[in-house]
């Protein structure tokens, strides 16, 4: 801008070539004297300002155990109906600024930096998900808990169990007999749950280590983490005959039991290929698949006409489950 305004001067008046570049006037007189001949005026400290032993006695008590939690305001209103007064309210601010110390003044935890679980299970009893739902008991005030395991890839419940309290140790129990019952090895599985008490419980996390099971866990309020255990509770609830309430607690396992026989055995899941859970757990899916094809060529080959995209074929299994797919760096930035 400065040899901008010289260059227009040269053949223009300089007031109307500051004028017409909006530069002030004495910014370039000040810029064509030499570096040294400008004289630095340092501003005097006021006779009413606070000297730094003031200063330094202010900060301490802003800080200190009693105050570290009260702001300016709270500070000067205490200690004036104490009968004290050290500064204005304007003044403790502009200590604290001096120190970058007004918005927190206490030495604290930070909160962690949670990553994003990325689980993949192609196959059977490779990567489980659990979790705990609440029932409601005969009153306002009773509640029974229902713990479910499932397996991600095939979404069969390979464990569950209703109790009167959620604990680490009840799902610690329900873990390892599940375990046993579907013959999991040594490293070959991965749990996977969000941060509920029961999930980050010693007892749980101990069981995990003695089997060789992977932990895993969601981040903080982020439910997406754990999709296939809410997908299963949302399934239960919307059931037709979920009752408002539970009499019992006998009768809330009997009303389970109903049901994880009919979601493992009956229910043909959207995302299974319309398989029922049991069929693609225990490796019935592609015997299943081929029956459906036979049957879907026989009724191709008398009405084709009614088929106008060819002859068709049944729903695929997936071959693959994610929890948090990767993305690409394409996806990342749409």
């Amino acid at each position: 801008m400065i040899q901008t305004t010289e260059a227009l001067a040269a053949n223009v008046p300089m007031t109307l070539a500051c004028a017409a570049l909006g530069y002030p006037r004495s910014s370039l007189y000040r810029s064509r004297r030499p570096q040294s001949t400008r004289k630095q005026r340092a501003r005097p400290t006021p006779a009413r300002a606070l000297r730094v032993s003031e200063k330094a006695k202010v900060r301490d008590l802003l800080n200190s155990e009693r105050f570290q939690d009260s702001s300016p305001h709270q500070v000067y209103a205490t200690l004036l109906d104490e009968g004290t007064y050290h500064c204005s309210i304007s003044t403790m601010y502009r200590i604290l600024r001096e120190y970058d110390e007004v918005r927190e003044r206490r030495n604290q935890r930070r909160h962690p930096t949670y990553s994003k679980p990325e689980l993949l299970a192609t196959k059977p009893n490779q990567l489980w998900s659990w979790d705990i739902t609440k029932l409601r008991g005969p009153v306002t005030w009773q509640l029974f808990y229902l713990y479910v395991v499932l397996d991600v890839f095939s979404r069969f419940v390979v464990g569950w169990m209703i109790a009167e309290r959620e604990a680490g140790d009840l799902a610690e129990q329900l873990i390892a007999a599940s375990y046993r019952k579907q013959g999991v090895e040594y490293e070959q599985l991965t749990l996977h749950a969000d941060r509920g008490s029961p999930m980050i419980s010693k007892t749980v996390a101990q069981l995990l280590v003695d089997l060789g099971v992977g932990k895993s866990h969601s981040r903080p309020q982020t439910p997406d983490d754990n999709p296939f255990s809410e997908a299963q509770f949302k399934t239960m609830k919307y059931r037709p005959d979920y009752p408002a309430r539970f009499g019992s607690i006998v009768e809330a396992r009997r009303w389970a039991h109903d049901f994880f026989h009919w979601y493992n055995n009956e229910h043909h899941h959207s995302k299974l290929g319309l398989m029922t859970p049991a069929a693609v757990h225990y490796g019935q899916a592609a015997s299943l698949t081929a029956q459906r094809q036979v049957a879907l060529k026989a009724a191709y080959e008398v009405h084709p006409e009614r088929f106008v995209k060819g002859l068709p074929k049944p729903p695929q299994v997936p071959t693959e489950v994610w929890i948090n797919p990767p993305q690409s760096d394409e996806q990342g930035r749409s």
